[in-house]
């Protein structure tokens, strides 16, 4: 395990999130965008303004920084307003994961909530990452649904795409 292993794997996270929104999200009518699901946390857009939240709230008691209010999805409407604060939730983790060493791996940063307290740094990374994966298979499941055309989100694919960038 080391800190080179994270980033690489958080290159995948983000090419999937992006590979979604790009793909299938900016596609969608405003109705569709927004359309009520039962399952989950329900809209395209309630799911994505979930997943960056929970990406933000990790990473930021991962910096020591005090964890951002909940945005509400109902605030999110725009959906350049939307990419724009993912870009911006992206770039803070591609920050501190530049700077992640492999002895910060066996740290544990987080004071708050008391619960996390005993969780190692690799810990909450895999954490996110799988986190990403669930809430993006929710949604491509949901764009299927919608009539998009996906793709599967396999890491593997993501490795044969990008054997010669690496």
């Amino acid at each position: 395990m080391n800190a080179n292993a994270f980033r690489h794997f958080y290159d995948y996270h983000f090419a999937e999130n992006r590979k979604m929104w790009d793909s299938y999200v900016v596609s969608l009518s405003f109705e569709q965008f927004t359309q009520e699901a039962a399952y989950s946390h329900g809209s395209v857009r309630d799911q994505i303004i979930h997943l960056m939240g929970a990406d933000e709230m990790w990473f930021s008691e991962l910096r020591g920084a005090e964890p951002p209010e909940p945005f509400l999805p109902a605030g999110f409407d725009d959906r350049e307003s939307i990419r724009a604060r993912w870009d911006s939730i992206e770039k803070t983790m591609r920050d501190y994961l530049a700077d992640l060493r492999d002895d910060m791996l066996f740290d544990k940063p987080i004071e708050e909530p008391e619960e996390d307290q005993v969780l190692f740094v690799w810990q909450v990374l895999l954490h996110v990452a799988n986190h990403g994966t669930d809430h993006r298979a929710q949604l491509l499941r949901q764009l299927n649904d919608l009539g998009a055309k996906t793709t599967s989100q396999d890491y593997i694919f993501h490795i044969y795409d990008n054997l010669f960038v690496e």
